[in-house]
């Protein structure tokens, strides 16, 4: 054999070995570039929903003496949470620790690496550990931002900063445990692998409920915790008397607007895979939302007799709040149907309901992701339904779909609301109180009058 032949000779058997599958790391599963570059795309949607989205959507519903102060406790509030999620949020939401919460092993993101890898819902998919870590780190942080809206104008900054640090802990990380924590579809090779991966899962994914971005994570969780607070905190020193009427829905309709774009990455992105789900994802989104929109925008019309800036956008986030549980389980149609009945329901529930209730929730956070949320998770158990357009549940052991039922689905679903609504409920009333203890909730009423941005922050909004 010639030196040529025999230098060839690994590269030839490597070559061989390669085309018969027994390549040397056939069986460990890569990242997809794609699928890799997509999830870094949503998770910067998902900061775009919240700095400058949602900061906007609010800042612009409150009076211009406390518009800079909205802006500023999302923005804070935005980055405190991303700095928990690092220290010990991720450890405790998504790894394996009991049914409630996960456990301290990957405190400060230890061991992870830039080749470890996340789980996706299909077998033999994953995606960069830090794209997952990342893109959870957002949802982490939009939520705690949404409840400032129901005690805005009144409330201290430390008092709201201390308030999410102990709900952030206490409820958003238990939640998001029990909705989305299992070992993914790989450990699902037949039945007794399935129940032993089923076991180590958060509360509700082994209950059934199925949540693909959020109703009850997000947005159910976020809404009674701001309810509760508006109960707490009381009602704003002149509420129902003098006009507290938004400064500025110029503002409010561009923060709508990025919502709207950056809620693709919020839904699309869960499926973690740029993939026909996600597709399916996307095109449920931009359906429920127009649809609510125009639902909402309608209706306030036959009721009030005009149409309005704000009645549009409010029905915009009204879609977006109701389809996000249920965008990547149902088909288009369900979607349609989802958001014509939000931008219908929520309507209701920021005036008819909101006076049932008689709290000051300012920015009607209840009323729209609250009753949003509620709605369309109890409606993704319906429309789930493969007979009804949807995608059905899929069996990891049989590797198909699974056979559904509508009634077992809807019971899962209840489990989720109720114990949302209940869990975060009482968080709340103790991490208030511990703070009103402490710290004191509300700033004094002259400070009130005057205004949270030059009380507060020494600063104004805008200069004339």
């Amino acid at each position: 054999m010639n030196k040529t032949a025999a230098a060839l000779t690994p590269i030839l058997t490597l070559l061989l070995l390669s085309c018969a599958g027994v390549a040397f790391g056939a069986d460990v599963p890569v990242p997809d570039k794609g699928d890799t570059a997509w999830m870094i795309v949503a998770t910067l949607l998902v900061t775009l929903m919240t700095i400058p989205g949602l900061a906007l959507f609010y800042g612009g519903l409150v009076r211009t003496k406390n518009m800079l102060s909205v802006l500023m406790q999302v923005f804070t509030v935005f980055s405190l949470c991303i700095v928990l999620w690092v220290i010990y949020g991720y450890s405790l939401a998504f790894t394996e620790g009991n049914a409630f919460i996960g456990g301290f092993s990957k405190i400060f993101l230890k061991g992870v690496t830039v080749d470890s890898v996340a789980a996706t819902f299909s077998k033999g998919v994953v995606i960069p550990e830090f794209v997952y870590i990342f893109f959870q780190a957002t949802f982490a942080a939009i939520t705690p931002a949404l409840i400032i809206g129901a005690f805005a104008e009144r409330m201290k900054f430390s008092a709201v900063l201390g308030f999410i640090v102990i709900w952030f802990t206490f409820a958003y990380l238990p939640m998001a445990h029990m909705v989305w924590f299992w070992a993914g579809p790989d450990a699902y090779t037949d039945a007794d692998a399935a129940a032993k991966a089923g076991a180590t899962a958060g509360f509700l994914f082994q209950k059934g409920a199925i949540d693909f971005a959020g109703g009850t994570v997000v947005h159910i969780n976020a809404a009674i915790a701001g309810l509760v607070g508006a109960f707490m905190v009381g009602k704003r020193v002149g509420y129902g008397k003098e006009s507290m009427a938004p400064h500025s829905l110029t503002m409010t309709m561009i923060g709508a607007s990025l919502l709207w774009v950056g809620w693709f990455g919020f839904n699309a992105g869960s499926n973690l895979e740029a993939t026909g789900l996600a597709a399916l994802a996307f095109g449920n989104t931009m359906t429920a939302t127009a649809a609510a929109a125009l639902s909402w925008l309608f209706t306030e019309w036959v009721l009030k007799g005009k149409p309005s800036m704000l009645g549009a956008a409010s029905g915009a986030v009204a879609g977006l709040v109701a389809v996000t549980p249920a965008c990547g389980w149902v088909g288009i149609g369900g979607a349609l149907v989802i958001g014509l009945l939000a931008g219908i329901v929520c309507l209701w529930g920021v005036n008819s309901l909101k006076k049932m209730l008689g709290a000051d929730d300012a920015l009607d956070v209840f009323g729209v992701h609250g009753v949003g949320g509620i709605l369309g998770a109890l409606l993704t158990g319906i429309f789930a339904n493969p007979d009804l357009g949807g995608v059905g549940v899929y069996d990891y052991v049989a590797n198909q779909v699974a056979e559904y039922s509508t009634s077992a689905q809807m019971i899962s679903q209840l489990w989720g609301v109720v114990l949302t609504l209940v869990w975060s409920g009482l968080v709340s009333v103790v991490a208030y109180k511990v703070i009103d203890m402490t710290i004191g909730l509300r700033v004094s009423e002259e400070e009130e009058r005057e205004g949270l941005d030059t009380t507060s922050h020494g600063e104004t909004a805008y200069r004339y």
